[in-house]
């Protein structure tokens, strides 16, 4: 009975568990904490402050690992810190991402998020801290001896290599230790000396486990190390499981009848091939001894049965002297003659290996697609599904040092790629590039690409020609630059993606302004895209009217129009015809147009001509501004630039036509506020995000209160003078003289704030080093070198040092970003 409560028990847990997602994550309040906290049983507990994608995720798998980790008694759950404190663990900050295991009313051991990302991860740290006495962690070959040492005539030992901590291979290995703990010494290696001894190369995919035969003393009384078997198969449960049970199967079974009449192994062997050495009388000790010889090599992967030929029931051939039978071909015995038994031995470890590889192929496949969820980011992940596909780079020109200028001059257009091979956005970016590139081949624009590795004095906008680079510095990547002749270059600020840089490109071949001289051109100007591939897109439209084309206001329409290319379509419109248009809207000239592309043609914005082109342009960009927004992940960095407070109404996806109506109202509300509001509304930015058509913005809104209100949820944040969060009243009706009047108690400070703006500092992962001049200190270097110049040399050494010290250090820059 003990065998089959066993193996059921490690069966469902290998199986996956069909019902570990049914369960909800158990929430404490501070009451239930504390209770359970002297239960006797040991406590995982998340406590949770603030929402977040990661969190998010964290407590999903929390919540898998909740019915595992209850068979090994551990309670699971979290602690709410937003209704109810927790002092010791609600009010540091450093508790944010910090999981805590609690023993015997104590705190015994806190994991970081990093470390417990998913069901793996979390249920195999657990056990591992739950076990720390039990499995011994060795690192050299000196470690493994004392071990087997101590184990030797007393227990066997399951070593377990894994590649690292937290993955499935290491769950496995702790949940077989907690079942089989008292019976085994388990060891665990991640990587180190030992395993040179082991023969295992760390660069090897695959985990392994070993079993040490330490118990029986007699076994390898004259060798250093208790003679060991290798798990043949992938570390999982239930391999490891028929492993162990396969180690404690009799080395050699005699019988006396006919391989055709030896019954199939039984459980829990019976899907193990057996192996039959036939034996005569003369012989019957040395063919023991051979026997036991080829079981030690075969131990793992196939059970030895020893035929006595002086039995009448053998009816088998004397010319044969071996057999074997697989499980899985219908009992069926092969028999053979053999020269050297090593060939028996090279069958069964040919048809193991082969197995195996057919086995962690399909582990593989699923690690990758375990690994594509566990990165980072879609960046990341987009990297490593394509990093065996090689870009097709053919349609880019690539740019040297020796060769910008004269690229440049040959083009009205050309297009710049800065880039760096080890930067995952881009080379994820360019595929998106190469893809423009192919779109735009039959239009008159270079697309190159500039290699900041190799060319690293280009980048930083230094050659050794006297014309000077039109652009400064590349400090970031990729960038993308838009280069002319004569021109200085300009920045292509978009969407990282095919369709937005495409939409970019071909708005920006188009003349900046064109000149309007009748009134079938100003027709199409308006009404007409440039190109067929604009067709879905209504881009802005400006349009500038002056009495002459000598007028002193033309130059900084035309400077300003310089800076929309790409943005916007510019047109020019002088004499007659500028006169007459103007006249039919009673304008005074000089004066302008706008048609954003939110609006109408039949109703454009009018501005009058500034003194200068950035206010010109300023005025411009305001006018294409959308009063009333709606906020997505492409166009929030444009609307976070103009510093000012956002007011948010948070919409929900409609379920039904009510709903769709009820939704519309509330925007109608926030036009409402605006107009109503006048002046005052300057300050401020009214939006609205809508969570179906945008569903980021439910990480938003947890993230700014700590967990999702009802919705609609109208939110005030992004202070210029301050980091608080506030929140409109759930229970009061959105309306826009309610909500004016909330915006004025905030400015009075009459109204308390729901949360707070964290400083989500996001450092470089590493500190911050100028690899560019390094590189170039570090060729200098080397040409002092060659010189042998030793005074040259110690020079140039304390400047590579100074400089990357300088650089080196985290506070030179700081790289910080909002929720939103």
């Amino acid at each position: 009975m003990m065998w089959i409560s066993v193996v059921f028990f490690l069966l469902w847990m290998g199986s996956g568990r069909c019902t570990e997602n049914m369960s909800d994550l158990i929430e404490y309040t501070v009451a239930d904490f504390h209770d359970k906290l002297h239960s006797g049983k040991m406590m995982f507990v998340f406590f949770q402050h603030q929402v977040s994608p990661t969190i998010s995720l964290f407590l999903m798998e929390l919540e898998k690992s909740a019915d595992a980790l209850k068979d090994f008694g551990v309670l699971v759950g979290k602690v709410d810190c937003n209704k109810e404190m927790v002092p010791a663990y609600c009010s540091e900050k450093k508790m944010l991402h910090t999981a805590f295991l609690f023993r015997d009313g104590k705190e015994f051991l806190n994991f970081d998020l990093d470390t417990v990302f998913d069901v793996n991860s979390i249920i195999s740290e657990v056990l591992f801290a739950i076990l720390r006495e039990e499995v011994k962690y060795v690192h050299t070959d000196a470690d493994l001896l004392i071990m087997e040492k101590a184990a030797r005539g007393n227990k066997d030992i399951v070593l377990g290599y894994v590649k690292s901590l937290g993955t499935q291979e290491h769950r496995s290995l702790m949940e077989t230790a907690y079942v089989y703990g008292s019976k085994y010494q388990f060891i665990l290696i991640t990587g180190g000396p030992v395993l040179k001894n082991l023969g295992v190369d760390e660069a090897s995919y695959s985990s392994r486990v070993w079993f040490l035969h330490c118990r029986d003393q007699t076994v390898s009384v004259a060798s250093k190390h208790c003679q060991m078997t290798l798990m043949m198969k992938p570390l999982t449960t239930l391999s490891l499981h028929s492993f162990l049970q396969l180690m404690e199967a009799p080395l050699v079974s005699e019988v006396y009848d006919d391989p055709s009449s030896v019954q199939p192994p039984p459980f829990p062997y019976q899907q193990t091939p057996q192996v039959f050495l036939f034996s005569h009388p003369d012989t019957a000790h040395l063919d023991l001894d051979t026997a036991t010889d080829l079981a030690w090599k075969l131990r793992g992967l196939a059970l030895l049965v020893l035929v006595h030929r002086e039995s009448p029931s053998v009816k088998t051939l004397s010319e044969y002297n071996a057999a074997y039978r697989f499980p899985e071909m219908n009992s069926e015995v092969t028999y053979l003659t053999l020269s050297n038994l090593d060939e028996m031995v090279e069958l069964f470890v040919l048809e193991d290996e082969k197995t195996m590889s057919e086995e962690e192929d399909d582990l593989n496949f699923e690690r990758e697609e375990i690994l594509l969820d566990k990165l980072d980011d879609e960046i990341s992940a987009s990297v490593f599904e394509n990093r065996l596909n090689t870009l097709d780079m053919e349609s880019l020109i690539k740019m040297t040092s020796d060769e910008f200028h004269s690229i440049v001059a040959r083009s009205s257009l050309t297009v710049a790629l800065f880039y760096v091979t080890w930067d995952d956005v881009s080379m994820t970016f360019m595929r998106s590039y190469i893809e423009v590139a192919d779109r735009l081949a039959d239009y008159k624009v270079q697309m190159s690409v500039v290699n900041c590795e190799d060319w690293t004095d280009l980048c930083a906008a230094q050659t050794g020609s006297s014309i000077p680079i039109p652009f400064e510095p590349i400090t970031a990547f990729p960038t993308v630059l838009l280069l002319r002749p004569q021109e200085s270059a300009q920045h292509y600020r978009g969407m990282l993606d095919a369709m937005a840089l495409h939409r970019f490109i071909l708005l920006n071949l188009q003349p900046s302004p064109v000149l309007l001289s009748t009134q079938e051109e100003l027709s199409s100007f308006l009404q007409e895209v440039p190109s067929p591939e604009l067709a879905f897109h209504n881009p802005n439209r400006v349009v500038g009217l002056f009495k002459t084309k000598s007028h002193t206001g033309v130059s900084l329409f035309t400077e300003a129009a310089k800076s929309l290319r790409g943005e916007a379509l510019t047109g020019l419109l002088t004499d007659e015809l500028a006169k007459k248009w103007a006249a039919e809207h009673s304008l005074d000239l000089p004066a302008l147009f706008v048609f954003p592309s939110w609006g109408t043609n039949s109703r454009p914005s009018t501005l009058s001509v500034s003194t200068s082109a950035d206010e010109l342009l300023s005025d411009i960009n305001a006018a294409l501004l959308h009063p009333l927004p709606e906020l997505t992940v492409e166009n929030l960095p444009s609307f976070l630039s103009l510093g000012k407070a956002l007011v948010i109404l948070f919409v929900g996806e409609e379920e039904d036509e009510i709903g769709l109506r009820q939704n519309q109202a509330l925007v109608e509300e926030m036009r409402q506020l605006v107009e109503e509001g006048g002046e005052q509304m300057d300050r401020y930015l009214a939006c609205w995000i809508h969570l179906g058509h945008t569903p980021a913005g439910m990480s938003v809104l947890g993230s700014y209160l700590g967990s999702m209100p009802p919705l609609p949820a109208l939110i005030l944040t992004h202070l210029p003078n301050g980091s608080e969060i506030y929140q409109y009243s759930p229970n009061t009706p959105i309306v826009a003289s309610s909500v004016l009047q909330w915006l004025h108690r905030v400015e009075d400070g009459t109204e308390s704030p729901a949360g707070m703006l964290g400083n989500d500092i996001w450092p470089p992962a590493v500190e911050f080093y100028d690899f560019l001049k390094v590189m170039d200190m570090h060729e200098s270097l080397q040409g002092a070198e060659m010189e042998k110049s030793h005074t040259g040399e110690s020079n140039m050494k304390e400047k590579v040092e100074e400089n990357t010290s300088v650089h080196s250090s985290p506070d030179n820059k700081k790289y910080t970003h909002s929720e939103l």
